[in-house]
């Protein structure tokens, strides 16, 4: 096929008018969408049933939103500051559903229960390290629970509104499964073969952490030594400032109210502050037959590192102090008249400034212009002043809240069912605050997802390290005594007695299967009403009887019994000298009766008060352990 001349301008005269068209039509349109959901919204999520539900994230100012779920559609927009929120109102359990939030597609939605796992490395041990010991989990078929590994986010200065990007929901599927962690695992399980209902498992959890890392730094006010020094951060910031970073070497600024200085000249010897930034202006005259001529600035050596600009133009720097500086000023920059040179330089020991005996000028062919001589300066920011501020920050390490802030803060708005805590190695080797600081925590979340009520399922620390010959301390077995208080004395808690479930020589017991199905048989009891034993007997009251000490328990079920072994083990009592020993214990219909022939006058009684109390074996005849307690407070 051939083309008339004429007819090929015609088809391109139609083309450009097409294209004009085009663009004024396209600048007609809104900018593109800027919504933004936070990394915990995404494919195969689980939402909380039965509550009022938050949708949230951010947008630019003013932008309309429309979330469509279930037949429904939502309305807002951004706000000033970007951030938009949308409330669903409570829905039953189901799925798989779409939800579409303008653009945005987010695909197999779940509604169920939704749980928040928190806590050190044994909420967080990988399920592939189980599959030996438990083979089912390799054929896992389980589309209906789900599992979401938080990122680790150390913020201890400041709260984050978002957890990191680049993780997802994963399914409980075999070739999903071994991206889940075993505790989350085997819950999920338990709850879905009960109930039925979906289930999402939210893991925010971090290795060898220390509770207070996890409590907002409003809930330590009683331990000052884990506050941050809030006054120094803001002061630092401050201090930290480059006051020139976005005038100073502006060609035109007025520095004419700035002290001056000789140079070349070392900092020491004129001046008072030796660490630092500072600045430096010089105006220097171009004559009219070099304007806009390519230009050779040399500034001899500084120390240590410099940026360096001419008539507000970045024209080179070196970040150490010893290469010679030779810059190149590019054609188009100097004109005719004054001119400014801004040298903006960093010291970061006791010497800067300029090195005496060298070369400053800029050669413009056969022009020379000398720099030497008088320049005004200023300082930016005075590291003296910088480094008194990071002394009094010097115990960051030590603060708390840190994990709060980055990995509990941005997921409050997420509506959950209840939290799973397992922790407390990491404090045992100063158990003295744990309940305060457990009792701080609950408190702080329930406030911080606006649930008072929220409940807490806690797992007591299992057995671990070498079982004692003879009774002993445990800072273990504090750590467990301060958890079964809390269990206690706060309404909504519950606390699942695993010492028999540890591993004397692995910190990391790998029986995370029996670990959730105690768990979750709180949570039948607790949440779902469930007339079940969910605890083991309860230390409740000792009276004296002679030589004999006589102990009655709560949380009996259908009666005291002997868990394995043919006589009750790991019952220690003292007198007066306060020294324990092992005793000799009967089950004497529901109370246990103790006695030793060396101890005429009993005065306390101790039961699994050890590291690894693995031979404690008391329980109610629905064979649930006994809890660990004292009678004493030595």
């Amino acid at each position: 096929m051939f083309f008339r001349i004429e007819n090929f301008f015609c088809f391109s005269s139609f083309f450009s008018r097409l294209t004009l068209v085009t663009v004024w039509l396209l600048g007609l349109l809104p900018c593109a969408a800027s919504v933004r959901l936070p990394a915990i919204l995404g494919d195969q999520m689980v939402l909380q049933r039965d509550i009022d539900l938050n949708i949230w994230g951010w947008a630019a100012k003013g932008e309309k939103i429309t979330l469509r779920f279930r037949g429904a559609y939502y309305y807002t927009e951004a706000g000033r500051d970007g951030k938009w929120s949308v409330h669903i109102p409570p829905q039953h359990y189901g799925g798989p559903y779409l939800m579409e939030i303008n653009n945005i597609v987010i695909r197999d939605v779940l509604i169920g229960d939704v749980w928040l796992c928190s806590g050190q490395s044994n909420m967080e041990t990988p399920i592939k390290r189980l599959v030996e010991r438990f083979p089912e989990i390799n054929e896992s078929n389980n589309h209906m629970i789900r599992y979401f590994k938080v990122p680790t986010q150390n913020s201890i200065v400041d709260r984050q509104e978002d957890i990191p990007s680049g993780e997802r929901w994963h399914s409980g599927i075999a070739s999903d499964v071994m991206n889940w962690t075993a505790l989350a695992y085997f819950y999920a399980m338990e709850s879905y073969r009960h109930n039925d209902i979906p289930v999402g498992m939210i893991v925010s959890s971090l290795g060898g952490s220390g509770i207070e890392r996890w409590i907002d730094h409003k809930y330590l006010k009683k331990f000052p030594e884990l506050l941050l020094d809030q006054h120094a951060v803001d002061s630092l910031r401050l201090a930290e400032r480059d006051l020139g970073a976005d005038y100073w070497t502006e060609e035109e600024y007025n520095d004419s109210d700035w002290p001056t200085v000789l140079v070349p000249e070392y900092w020491e010897k004129a001046q008072r502050t030796t660490k630092g930034v500072r600045y430096y202006r010089k105006n220097f005259t171009v004559p009219e037959a070099k304007e806009g001529r390519h230009a050779k600035l040399y500034l001899g050596t500084l120390i240590d590192s410099d940026s360096v600009y001419v008539n507000g133009h970045f024209v080179g720097s070196t970040a150490y102090r010893y290469p010679p500086r030779i810059y190149d000023i590019p054609a188009g920059i100097l004109h005719e008249g004054r001119n400014n040179l801004t040298v903006r330089l960093r010291s970061d020991g006791g010497d800067g400034g300029f090195t005496p005996d060298k070369s400053y000028k800029i050669r413009l062919d056969d022009v020379c212009i000398d720099l030497a001589g008088e320049w005004r300066w200023q300082i930016a920011i005075d590291q003296e002043e910088v480094e008194k501020y990071k002394i009094r920050l010097r115990h960051l390490g030590q603060v708390g809240s840190g994990l709060y802030n980055g990995m509990i803060y941005p997921l409050r708005g997420y509506g959950i069912k209840g939290v799973l805590w397992y922790q407390g190695e990491a404090n045992a080797e100063d158990p003295s605050y744990y309940q305060s600081y457990l009792t701080s925590l609950i408190s702080n979340w329930r406030a911080q997802f606006g649930q008072p009520q929220l409940p807490f399922l806690m797992v007591q620390l299992p057995n671990f390290m070498a079982k004692d010959t003879l009774p002993a301390e445990s800072n273990w077995a504090r750590i467990r005594e301060a958890q079964f208080e809390v269990s206690k004395e706060v309404p909504l808690t519950a606390l699942a007695v695993t010492y028999d479930l540890g591993e004397w020589n692995d910190i990391h017991p790998l029986n995370k299967k029996d670990m959730a199905k105690r768990l979750f048989l709180c949570a039948r009891k607790m949440l779902y009403g469930e007339q079940v034993v969910a605890s083991g007997p309860r230390f409740k009251h000792m009276r004296t009887d002679g030589n004999q000490v006589v102990v009655s328990f709560n949380e009996i079920g259908k009666g005291l019994a002997i868990g394995h072994g043919k006589k009750l083990r790991h019952f220690a009592i003292a007198g007066s000298d306060r020294k324990f020993v092992w005793a000799n214990a009967i089950i004497r219909g529901n109370e246990v009766v103790l006695s030793h022939p060396k101890i005429s006058n009993p005065q306390a009684v101790r039961y699994a008060w050890s590291n690894n109390p693995e031979d404690a074996n008391l329980v109610n005849k629905e064979g649930m352990l006994a809890v660990p307690f004292r009678t004493d407070n030595w």
